[in-house]
């Protein structure tokens, strides 16, 4: 039983790779706005309801997923609004199960997540597409992204296709 638990900047092609990745083994994908879209109808995003709510919801998923020995995809973009120990707290639940979290970061230079981060396919699911925003918060994410827990593998998204990213980290997971 494994944890992918794939993280990085805004526009680093998290769920592309995500999405490629769980095609190829058939690991379910518990992409981060699944839950951030949810708990954002009903509360502002960073508000202490959303905050609490979001990573309540993402920690009893990873609970419950442990307890059956399900293995799963996560994306993940740190930031300011989540709790500095989520990760490590993600990647106990799976220790303490038997099981594993594999953390993999996801590189892209601020240059490329400008290019990127426009792109009409991130509106579907409410992810982050103004530039000057993502150009305000860049050191914000950077420290955020600074914290993580170590990586077992680092990918740079700007020199590696979205195949190519997918391929080694199926090999990581022994796929």
């Amino acid at each position: 039983m494994q944890l992918l638990f794939l993280h990085g900047p805004p526009a680093a092609g998290k769920y592309s790779i995500a999405r490629r990745v769980a095609d190829a083994t058939g690991l379910p994908l518990f992409h981060n706005h699944l839950v951030e879209d949810a708990v954002h109808a009903i509360f502002p995003f960073g508000s202490p309801s959303f905050v609490r709510l979001r990573e309540a919801f993402w920690l009893e998923s990873f609970t419950a997923a442990a307890a059956e020995g399900r293995s799963l995809i996560f994306t993940f973009q740190p930031e300011a609004s989540v709790s500095p120990g989520f990760p490590q707290a993600a990647a106990d639940i799976f220790t303490r199960a038997g099981g594993r979290c594999r953390f993999v970061a996801l590189q892209l230079g601020l240059a490329d997540q400008l290019a990127r981060v426009a792109n009409e396919d991130r509106a579907r699911f409410g992810k982050l597409r103004d530039p000057d925003l993502l150009a305000r918060l860049h050191a914000e994410f950077a420290v955020a992204e600074a914290a993580m827990p170590a990586s077992e593998l680092t990918i740079d998204t700007g020199t590696t296709s979205i195949a190519d990213a997918a391929t080694r980290i199926i090999a990581l997971l022994g796929r």
